[in-house]
């Protein structure tokens, strides 16, 4: 008689690798949603020194607080600006679609015979 190797399947290993799996995901998903939510701070605490020294500068330079910021009427100009900057790099286009139709004498996908059940006696 021949011997069949039969593999006994052993689940408490199965258990573990899920369970281990499904941990790791879990907590590389919270690390990740952590790292997400403080990422302002950290970016703040990265670029906020630079601000921070020009700001400096400017109050230096000027002497007033107010010039660090933009008026309306200058952010809209340098809006209008970059807009019409940006529109003149692509080309003008009609806008017109037109549609050429091919005349076509005979087509075997239109054609009424094909449909037309041929029984040879």
């Amino acid at each position: 008689m021949q011997e069949t190797a039969t593999t006994a399947t052993d689940w408490a290993q199965i258990w573990i690798i899920t369970g281990v799996g499904y941990t790791v995901v879990f907590l590389a998903l919270l690390l990740l949603m952590f790292l997400f939510n403080k990422m302002p701070l950290i970016l703040d605490v990265v670029t906020g020194k630079k601000v921070k020294v020009l700001i400096k500068k400017m109050k230096a330079d000027n002497g007033n607080e107010e010039d660090q910021y933009l008026s309306g009427e200058i952010s809209a100009a340098i809006g209008m600006a970059l807009t019409l900057y940006f529109k003149e790099q692509h080309d003008e286009e009609s806008g017109v679609i037109t549609i050429k139709r091919v005349a076509r004498t005979y087509s075997p996908w239109s054609s009424k015979i094909y449909g037309v059940n041929n029984n040879p006696r």
